[in-house]
């Protein structure tokens, strides 16, 4: 996809944020498949996304910095470092939930760890309530139970789907990176409220590059040559996951209520359970199927309503 193409998708995820966010979500379920085919570590599968994505953001970064002009430049340099903190800080949670994530899969196994996971619809609403006094509504904590209910029937456990060769430790790892994508989610639409959303979000790329590759090296190992197979794989996760993902999830997440956000990004399990039955042979039980139509229905609820009301 050229510069030009991608350029015009953020463009119009700036204008239609909802409809992105969906779109990122489902972009964003297609790494789980990828990662598993590439047969990569966790520390060699994130930080290749991540460094994989740069030649695509670099320049689009630069072509929003030339369209903002000189005058918006200027403002760009008075910004005070914590905002740079904040981008950084991101991207660091970002490499925590791609390292712990992909570790719990085989430890704990894919159900429960897809549920732990996705506790953000919780927690990033319960950080944006502490931190930015903004109080999710009447309607979202409503469907709040529903919608916890779709992910635990989406993911298996309710059949015995959880599994995994470390059960305590996987758990653990699946918590600890619930707490990770939950605190990127929510620092990546702080730092993109002030403007410039591609530009924060690259940063977030090459800080999330640098802390997998320092952090995996130490933990389960970086291979510095995984092979022409698995960089091809992990190219079409940063292609498909961080460039058009998370790209589209950056640009509307700061035009979002944090709650509507951590809802629609709940399309990412489903996205994988269809993914992981089109193209890995996985079989959808009768109950994930519903816990996928719950899912789709709580959060179709929870959206509009709460933009209808506002």
């Amino acid at each position: 996809m050229s510069e030009s193409r991608t350029a015009k998708v953020t463009d119009s995820a700036a204008g239609h944020p909802s409809v992105s966010m969906a779109l990122g979500a489902l972009f964003v379920s297609a790494s789980a498949v990828l990662i598993h085919l590439s047969g990569a570590s966790p520390g060699t599968a994130s930080f290749y996304r991540c460094l994989l994505a740069l030649p695509v953001l670099v320049p689009l970064a630069l072509l929003e910095r030339g369209r903002e002009g000189r005058r918006e430049s200027r403002r760009e340099s008075t910004v005070p470092a914590r905002r740079r903190a904040v981008t950084l800080a991101a991207g660091a949670l970002f490499a925590g939930d791609m390292l712990l994530w992909t570790a719990a899969i085989d430890e704990v196994g894919a159900g429960l760890s897809t549920v732990l996971v996705n506790v953000q619809v919780v927690i990033v609403p319960l950080l944006a309530l502490l931190v930015d006094r903004e109080p999710p509504p009447r309607r979202f904590v409503v469907s709040l139970p529903f919608l916890l209910l779709g992910v635990v029937l989406a993911s298996g456990v309710a059949e015995g789907g959880a599994g995994g060769s470390r059960p305590l430790l996987g758990t653990v790892h699946a918590v600890l990176a619930a707490v990770c994508y939950s605190g990127f989610l929510f620092l990546l639409r702080r730092g993109g409220q002030q403007g410039q959303a591609v530009q924060s979000y690259l940063w977030v790329t090459v800080a999330a590059a640098g802390a997998a590759l320092a952090a995996g090296a130490l933990w389960q190992g970086v291979d510095p040559a995984p092979g022409w197979t698995a960089v091809g794989w992990l190219a079409l996760v940063a292609l498909f996951g961080q460039v058009l993902g998370w790209l589209l999830v950056a640009v509307a997440a700061p035009r979002l209520a944090s709650h509507v956000g951590a809802i629609l990004l709940l399309l990412t399990p489903v996205g994988a359970l269809v993914l992981g039955w089109a193209v890995l042979g996985e079989h959808p039980s009768p109950l994930q199927l519903a816990g996928c139509a719950v899912i789709l229905a709580s959060g179709t609820f929870a959206t509009t309503r709460s933009a209808r009301d506002s």
